[in-house]
Parts: structure tokens; sequence; C-alpha cells
């Protein structure tokens, strides 16, 4: 049961019942906060239930451990596409019927509203977000990075790098920052030569990486100085520069994205409460609400029939989405059957060449 122990700490209480009738675990930081004000604590107050949410710096591992321990104590997880789908070919996950997930606010159909592929048979997407890099902007007064290609750039932009220590995303940008278009990016990797070269690539800034794991890592890592440019997932450096006021700027050339899902484990204690919680969350509101609260996409389109606001009142979130036609010129969809395929071969070579 040692895996277990990967847990954090954090729990975030949103009902005085002594015990909970629902536990939800996601990736803490801006994102964990954002599901607990657009999901969990509405949720909770709807049905009069208890809800808490646990933190994890990536669920889909101890969801796993849980399931094969057969002691699971969590209702639903927050896990990356490639996660999702791997763990229902495992048989770790409980199936989830598109049929009866609520139609749109607008009447239509749940097949038809949400975008393609986001509901899988064990799955449904909550947002789609993006792995993008960011830099602050007090470190580069006379020209700014703007590519992908300029992350790698250390004689033009010097200075210690953020990268998040894992082989998925990683591979992928190094390639593109290394002149591959978007579109051919998984057609190289797939091959022998095409792994080589990002990882040749990744060699380039190796001696000047600050790995991180945890997704509110990097604009920590940025505030305090210890890297000038790093990558992140997009909400994160939005929450800093438009929550907190830090000096930090997206860069979308090169982002990897794809969506998000909830799911729900094996097992789980509550699977009723569970299922009924999903139904909520990924609704035509409990989706709006979450973008209201971080920069990730909605993956209904009666989410975005309306002018989606920040929690600010003021901030309008399109421009700061993955998704915004402005921020899709040079990227990439990550390939779900790609990483369910390649993912624990490519991780091996990772370790062992962060080893070496």
């Amino acid at each position: 049961m040692k895996k277990l122990l990967i847990l954090s700490t954090a729990l975030t209480v949103v009902s005085s019942a002594a015990m909970a009738d629902l536990t939800v675990m996601s990736w803490g930081g801006a994102y964990g906060t954002a599901q607990t004000e657009a999901h969990v604590k509405p949720w909770a107050a709807s049905t009069g239930k208890g809800a808490v949410m646990l933190d994890s710096d990536n669920p889909a591992t101890p969801i796993k451990a849980m399931v094969e321990a057969g002691n699971v104590t969590i209702d639903v997880a927050s896990v990356e596409y490639a996660d999702a789908i791997r763990l229902c070919d495992e048989g770790l996950l409980e199936p989830i019927d598109m049929a009866t997930l609520p139609a749109g606010a607008d009447g239509t159909p749940a097949a038809d509203d949400f975008v393609a592929g986001a509901v899988t048979d064990c799955g449904v997407s909550t947002d789609v977000w993006a792995n993008v890099y960011g830099y602050d902007t007090t470190k580069f007064a006379s020209g700014a990075p703007t590519t992908a290609a300029d992350f790698y750039d250390l004689a033009k932009f010097p200075g210690k790098r953020g990268l998040r220590k894992g082989a998925k995303g990683n591979l992928e940008f190094a390639l593109m920052a290394d002149g591959v278009p978007a579109a051919e990016v998984y057609a190289v990797l797939s091959t022998p030569e095409g792994v080589d070269r990002a990882f040749a690539k990744m060699d380039s800034i190796k001696a000047d990486v600050v790995w991180w794991e945890a997704g509110a890592q990097p604009p920590q890592l940025l505030a305090d100085g210890e890297v000038v440019m790093s990558t992140a997932y997009n909400g994160r450096l939005f929450a800093a520069a438009i929550g907190e006021g830090k000096p930090f700027q997206i860069v979308w050339d090169g982002q990897v994205y794809e969506n998000e899902m909830y799911v729900v484990p094996k097992g789980a204690p509550n699977k009723d409460d569970a299922m009924d919680f999903i139904k909520f969350a990924t609704s035509t509101e409990g989706l709006r609400a979450q973008a209201q609260n971080i920069s990730y996409g909605p993956s209904r389109k009666s989410s975005m029939k309306e002018e989606l606001i920040y929690k600010d009142g003021t901030t309008v979130m399109a421009p700061h989405l993955p998704t915004a036609p402005e921020n899709l010129t040079n990227a990439l969809l990550s390939n779900f059957e790609f990483w369910v395929d390649k993912d624990a071969e490519l991780n091996e070579r990772f370790n062992a060449w962060l080893a070496s």
C-alpha cells in the first residue's frame, strides 16, 4: 500500500457532514480550487450531502493502486485523457453511459453537445487544457521569447528552464522546437529516429532544467526566480498572471492540448453519488462555472454560447483558452492512442535518460 502515500495531505471539507457521501480527487492548486468552487461545493449544496476534495500530483497513480489493492476510498477522480482510456481498458474504471448525461441547457442531446471525443466509455471531459510555456516578463526587457524554438535557445534567452518530469508532452514539445510541424509530430515520434531526435533536443538544455511534478510548481519556480521560463498547465499561469498579478506571459506556440476527464474508479464506495456528481459537473452550467474559475475550455458547445467572464467579473476568457483560434496556430492535440501504447516504454527511457 505504499503507493497510496503520494496522496497530498491537503483536504478541503465542503460540508459539515460527519461522514462524506462523496470524495473527489484532483490535481490541487488553482485547478483543484476551480473544481471545488464550480463542482464540489455546488453539488454538496444542491444535494445536502457531504463532499470532500483530495489533492494528488497525478490522480491516475493512486487510483490504479487502490483498485488493484481492493481498497478504493475515492469516488471520482480527474485524470488525463490517455490515463482514462488506459485505466478503462485495464478494467479499473466504472463505465459511464452517454445516454445518462443531461442534455445541454438549450436542449441539445449530450451526444451532440459535447465536442468530438469528449465522452469515452469510462470518462467525461471536464475541460480542454494545454501544456504551454510561460516566462517572467521582467527577465527579458530587450526582447521576449515567442516560439517553441525560443524555449530551447539558451544563447538568445539565457537562464534556467522548467520542465515537467516525464516523457508525455516533453517529447512532442522538443520536436516542435526542433522544427517538426505539429501535424507531423506523432509520425516522427513513432520511429526510433524520431524518439532519438526528441531526446537529443532535450539533451541540449538538460543541464539547465529544473524538473517539476505538481501543477502548482511552475508558477512558483517563476515567481522565485529559479527559472526564467517553464512549461506549465495554461490555467496555472493564467491564475498567477490574472488572478495574482504576476508578471508572467504565456507562449502558445507549440502548445499540446487535450481533454481532462472525470472518472469513477471500479469499486467506488459511493458509485451512485459519483455518477450523479459527474452529471452535475459536466452539465452546461457546470462546465461554464469551471471555465469562469480557470482558463480551460469547456467541452460542451452549449457552455460557450454565452460569453465567459473570469471570476473577477471583468476578464473575458475566450482569448485565454487553448481552443481560441489565435492560440491554435501551431498547436498539437495530444494523441491518446500513442500514449496508451507507448507510455510505459517512453517513460522508462525518459527515466534512464534523466539518470544518465
